[in-house]
């Protein structure tokens, strides 16, 4: 990336040409000069470009999904919320940075626009921003309130990284949860909301793909020597007990946290033939919150599934 700056600025005779841009053009002149030269430089394309855009940019390609089974999923996880859970339907971009300011996420992955904001990358980022915005108004009429906040969508996401597979598309489906709230000691908060979340995720799947497809749970303590394991064996008790046909278990981390979740990660696993898993989901707590809201007492967990993954690989095989 810097060689092409360098070469930009040797082309156009204009020394720190990126410099100038970040630092010395306020956002809004920014926004409106490149809104003037987008503006220019459509005025000089024909249809037969557009049409020729639309067959190689990978951006473009149409979703192999079948529409009918994606509504479908919808339908029966939405019937699924859990008490407490508001579903929401996102804009489809969000303040720039919304990702890439609170996550390890290089802003290069997400699809940046000329008027100071991002298409949706990534939707448990955007429900933290809502968490945020209700927490912030409890908090406001008292400054301790723990009133929780549980959102959930269903949203098309698109992500501007290079895939290593020509057969994954720069968009796609996600159905997120996230749950926030304020600490109440001892993961009590995190460990409660994610089991709300792993609940909802294993009688979901159920529902959409029957009772033969095996399905495994894999929770993982990522600080084991920072709290009371018994807090973890009471997760994994409730949840074995709800779900005796799913493969339940905890794995200890051997290095405290990740650069994206703090205490606790899962995920939700299908077995698939020969012995292969498909890992659907992802989720655990994250400090987003309290960067948002400059609180170091507020607790977030997140999750999402991958909807098409699910949709397109198990599909066929509940079918068969």
């Amino acid at each position: 990336m810097r060689k092409i700056i360098r070469r930009i600025e040797r082309e156009v005779g204009v020394p720190n040409l990126s410099e100038i841009l970040v630092e010395r053009i306020k956002p809004t002149d920014l926004q409106s000069l490149l809104l003037k030269v987008y503006q220019r430089r459509v005025k000089r394309r024909n249809p037969r470009d557009v049409f020729s855009d639309y067959i190689s940019n990978s951006f473009t390609v149409p979703s192999r999904c079948d529409p009918a089974l994606l509504l479908e999923w919808d339908r029966i996880a939405f019937s699924h919320l859990p008490e407490g859970f508001r579903a929401i339907e996102l804009s489809p971009v969000s303040p720039i940075g919304s990702v890439s300011r609170i996550a390890p996420i290089s802003q290069d992955w997400v699809l940046t626009t000329i008027r100071n904001m991002e298409v949706v990358a990534d939707p448990t980022n955007v429900l933290a921003l809502e968490c945020a915005l209700r927490r912030q108004e409890f908090i406001q009429s008292e400054p301790i309130n723990a009133t929780p906040v549980h959102l959930a969508c269903s949203h098309r996401v698109v992500r501007a990284q290079r895939y290593r597979s020509s057969a994954a598309l720069q968009h796609f489906r996600l159905f997120s949860l996230c749950s926030a709230g304020r600490t109440t000691g001892n993961l009590r908060f995190e460990i409660h909301a994610t089991t709300k979340h792993i609940r909802f995720y294993l009688e979901s799947l159920r529902d959409f793909l029957g009772s033969d497809i095996p399905l495994r749970v894999n929770i993982i303590d990522l600080s084991p020597d920072s709290h009371d394991d018994a807090i973890f064996s009471a997760l994994l008790e409730n949840l074995k007990n709800e779900f005796d046909d799913v493969d339940i278990g905890l794995e200890k981390a051997q290095t405290r946290g990740t650069e994206y979740y703090g205490e606790l990660r899962f995920h939700v696993y299908a077995s698939l033939a020969r012995g292969h898993e498909l890992e659907l989901v992802d989720g655990g707590d994250t400090n987003w919150t309290q960067k948002f809201l400059n609180n170091a007492k507020e607790r977030l967990i997140i999750s999402g599934i991958g909807s098409e993954r699910l949709c397109e690989k198990l599909t066929p095989i509940r079918q068969s």
